[in-house]
């Protein structure tokens, strides 16, 4: 899996890119680019994959949080070094050439570009996080500086899909109260009490809660998907062991 990036691509005019495991320099499990810090990896791998993911997108500065499934946003006004960043799980800025950058591996990463005052955001969407309202944050945070809900583009990422994503009733009932027909995301799972959650679905239907129309999911399953992505179900249903995180990234100016 070393060689060249194969970022993915959507309809966003802002320099940006949802990265596969693909072409870095990571080994074993991690193979090969791994961008996360927290898991085990060799650190100076994950500093050279995160470089070759900066300089694809041509950004001078490639920051990210500390993320912990919760609904904080951070301004970004200056880069900070890897592995520094706030606890968090978005970012918006308009500083030309910093790209924010988010950690996945189940979870959905998701864009977001205001084409006219050139602001940008990054998330990262858990299932927890979704459902405590981390994509309107985000849009909240935009708007106060200026950007327009309405003007606003935002993609959802590859994230582990409906079809592989079978949860129990506790994750039912938590986001079922948050949107009137969250029900539409749930289909039966085979135990009687156990369903399938629609995530990118779910975190589209919460953006255009908060006024953004024009978005897209890319449809693309992390968890079946072993040759582009890493998948931290796939390891639980493997029993466990080491594991790398893909990263999704998008640079203003």
């Amino acid at each position: 899996m070393t060689g060249a990036l194969h970022p993915l691509t959507a309809n966003i005019q802002a320099r940006h890119g949802f990265f596969t495991r693909a072409g870095g320099v990571s080994k074993g499990p991690y193979a090969s680019l791994n961008a996360s810090l927290s898991g085990g990896d060799d650190p100076a791998a994950v500093h050279e994959n995160r470089a070759r993911v900066a300089r694809a997108l041509g950004a001078t500065h490639l920051v990210g949080v500390t993320q912990i499934h919760g609904t904080g946003v951070i301004d970004v006004q200056s880069p900070w070094p890897a592995g520094a960043g706030p606890r968090a799980d978005a970012m918006i800025t308009g500083v030309p050439g910093l790209a924010l950058g988010v950690i996945t591996a189940d979870c959905a990463p998701v864009l977001f570009h205001d084409p006219h005052t050139g602001l940008i955001g990054a998330a990262h969407a858990g299932w927890r996080g979704a459902a405590a309202g981390i994509l309107e944050q985000v849009v909240s945070a935009m708007a106060a500086k200026g950007a327009d809900p309405s003007r606003i583009v935002a993609v959802v990422g590859p994230c582990i899909a409906q079809a592989s994503y079978e949860v129990g009733p506790d994750l039912r009932d938590a986001v079922l109260p948050t949107l009137p027909d969250a029900q539409r995301f749930f289909t039966p799972g085979r135990p009687p009490d156990r369903f399938h959650f629609d995530l990118a679905g779910y975190c589209l239907a919460r953006l255009h809660e908060a006024g953004v129309v024009n978005t897209h999911a890319l449809g693309l399953d992390t968890l079946s998907d072993e040759q582009r992505f890493f998948s931290h179900r796939r390891r639980t249903l493997g029993n466990g062991g080491p594991i790398g995180h893909q990263i999704s990234a998008i640079v203003a100016g």
